[in-house]
């Protein structure tokens, strides 16, 4: 049977990632490679009985079923791995063959390893990979998410700041959000309140947003966030390697205000923003690029020796940050879940009103691009790092994004119902997107709802095409606009204007 076949099979699964095991008689030793990946990783499904040939699956079933199952629980609850794991279990019969499938949960407790600390895997794609000592040591920085940045700063006072930025940050304060509490306090309570200061020394996260240049150097020599405008498409391609680099600045506050200005010269504004780079109406474009510049302040991993970057090309604005996810990024964007990794750093640019919450900003980011660019943010997911990438789809001889008007008048013509109409405000001439991506995009979650309403009669009207049009299960699979649809949106766009 093929994978689609084998998944249908065992309906029961919620299938993320899986491996499947012979395991005839025993536990196979190639298991707890795989344990210990999909605890280090986003957790996933170690299924017994099966054998893998190519694409295809063959249950084959254990022999002794209840033995297996009782030798891998008691292995993971003993003391083969250095923390103990509780794994869900299942069983199937099929034929009489017994198949045993074991969902082992992402860690709160990585790294997770067996015998000793270089048997420490993650999972890429479908395989188990030895991780790299970077890649360990970024898993212990993990284990304190979120509690780093507030701790204390140890040989550091009030005098580590800089007055300059802190007079900034309290008229910004007094001005953008004047009914707040903190506006009415002194200096002292406003430091200590805020917890920019404990105990008469900077928290880690107060003197990153606030300090000195020269003090936070001593506690993050490599403290930068390292803006570029490359004059192409890719490195390669541009005659020169950047035609502008942010000059270092003295903390993070100061940082968001010089990144924010080169930013919003990359898209559409219809009005006349304030100095400080905000005011009360924002074009959708600048939203979007605002949100992924506070992210990218708020949630980078300053411990780690890497530093956040901001590349300007052409075609694209691409913004690196150090520092995994918590949690994979279906469950942040699902449950809306506020696990910051800075929460001092988070605060100070959310009592500003830069940031509504804690989290991590997806929906507003995608939402708002979308509306304005007809696309959505890509993102480069690695286990210390993310990448998130806006597409520049029309770029004037300025390198000025030309917004596209998204709005489409529902049922433009008799053949397109409304749901193929907001489909289509999903895709753009020059982008393809999974179904997942397209799914979560027009906010379903039925998989036949979808597919009978949205995808199959944008593809029966000749609207979208699959990337692989042989291969339709393929994992593969994306989907963009044909001729027809970019001629068709463009029509729709004119009857609006």
């Amino acid at each position: 049977m093929n994978k689609s076949e084998f998944i249908h099979k065992l309906a029961e699964l919620e299938w993320e990632d899986f491996e499947v095991k012979e395991a005839k008689a025993e536990v196979p030793k190639s298991s707890w490679e795989t344990v210990s990946a999909f605890a280090n990783s986003s957790g996933g499904w170690l299924v017994f009985g099966v054998k893998q040939i190519g694409k295809f699956f063959e249950i084959q079933g254990v022999t002794n079923p209840e033995k297996i199952e009782q030798d891998f629980l008691s292995i993971l609850r003993g003391d083969k791995f250095n923390v103990s794991l509780v794994p869900k279990s299942i069983k199937y019969i099929f034929e009489g063959k017994t198949v045993l499938a074991f969902y082992i949960s992402a860690s709160n407790r990585k790294p997770v390893y067996f015998n000793q600390q270089v048997n420490t895997y993650i999972r890429r794609g479908s395989a188990d990979n030895k991780a790299t000592k970077e890649e360990i040591d970024a898993m212990y920085r993990d284990q304190s998410f979120g509690t780093q940045s507030s701790e204390i700063a140890m040989g550091t006072n009030r005098n580590s700041l800089s007055e300059s930025s802190l007079l900034r940050y309290r008229n910004y304060m007094a001005r953008f959000n004047p009914n707040v509490s903190y506006n009415r306090y002194d200096e002292d309570e406003f430091l200590q309140k805020l917890r920019i200061i404990e105990n008469g020394s900077c928290t880690y996260g107060g003197l990153l947003v606030l300090g000195k240049r020269a003090v936070i150097e001593k506690y993050f020599p490599d403290f930068r966030i390292d803006l570029l405008e490359v004059p192409g498409t890719s490195y390669s391609d541009a005659q020169s390697r950047y035609t502008f680099r942010l000059d270092e600045q003295e903390n993070l506050w100061e940082y968001y205000f010089e990144c924010f200005i080169r930013l919003k010269q990359k898209v559409d504004v219809t009005f006349k923003l304030s100095s400080e780079g905000f005011g009360e109406e924002l074009s959708t474009g600048l939203t979007a690029i605002r949100e992924a510049l506070v992210n990218l302040l708020m949630h980078a991993d300053y411990f780690s020796p890497a530093h956040s970057r901001i590349r300007i090309f052409t075609n694209r604005i691409e913004f690196f940050n150090p520092g995994g996810l918590p949690k994979p990024i279906e469950e942040l964007k699902e449950k809306d879940l506020s696990i910051p990794r800075n929460p001092i750093i988070s605060k100070l640019f959310r009592m500003v009103k830069l940031a509504e919450n804690a989290g991590f900003g997806f929906d507003k980011m995608e939402s708002n691009w979308l509306q304005y660019n007809q696309s959505m943010p890509e993102y480069q997911l690695a286990f210390d790092s993310v990448t998130t990438c806006f597409t520049l789809t029309t770029v004037d001889e300025r390198g000025v994004a030309k917004q596209v008007t998204p709005q489409v008048t529902p049922q433009v013509t008799p053949q397109v119902t409304p749901q193929v109409d907001y489909l289509m405000k999903c895709l753009s001439s020059n982008t393809s997107f999974t179904r997942d991506v397209l799914q979560a995009v027009v906010g379903l979650k039925d998989r036949e709802n979808f597919r009978l309403n949205y995808l199959k009669p944008a593809l029966e009207l000749g609207l979208i095409e699959m990337t692989l049009p042989h291969k339709p299960n393929s994992k593969l699979q994306r989907y963009h606009l044909t001729e027809k649809g970019v001629e068709w949106k463009q029509k729709t766009q004119n009857e609006t204007l």
